[in-house]
């Protein structure tokens, strides 16, 4: 069966229950469009836990890790910014921390991932930029 996003009102409902929002591929280059939609994400009061492992510190003011093992709190979404070939073991990953939703930026589509995140019991949503969502559905903000 070919996959389908969740319906839109799915979607919101998602968002607006949504706190701790991992980025995954998420760059410390303002001018790269994974800090653009992180920082736009982060002033709609969304919490941005910065995944990259060859940035060490911070990425807007909050504390960069390595892989989402070593976040040390829950998390809501995995928001991916990473080439489609690249996202099985990310998929892996999520479902190994618990989160609830596994989210593949715009671009980004790949069946064998989304089957393991749905298997380990996360909602996927995929080819979605989840700032353009979060604009359409929740305009006023969380």
């Amino acid at each position: 069966m070919a996959f389908e996003n969740p319906p839109r009102e799915r979607i919101k409902e998602l968002l607006a229950g949504a706190g701790n929002v991992a980025v995954v591929g998420l760059s410390d280059k303002p001018d790269r469009v994974s800090y653009m939609v992180a920082e736009a994400m982060q002033k709609k009061g969304y919490r941005i836990i910065p995944v990259n492992p060859t940035v060490s510190g911070s990425i807007l003011g909050e504390t960069c890790y390595a892989s989402l093992s070593d976040i040390p709190e829950p998390v809501d979404i995995v928001n991916v910014f990473r080439r489609s070939e690249q996202v099985v073991p990310v998929a892996e990953e999520a479902v190994k921390i618990g989160a609830k939703v596994f989210w593949l930026q715009q671009g980004i589509f790949n069946e064998e991932a989304a089957d393991i995140a749905r298997t380990g019991g996360l909602e996927v949503i995929m080819d979605r930029c989840i700032k353009v969502e979060d604009s359409i559905l929740l305009p006023g903000g969380k």
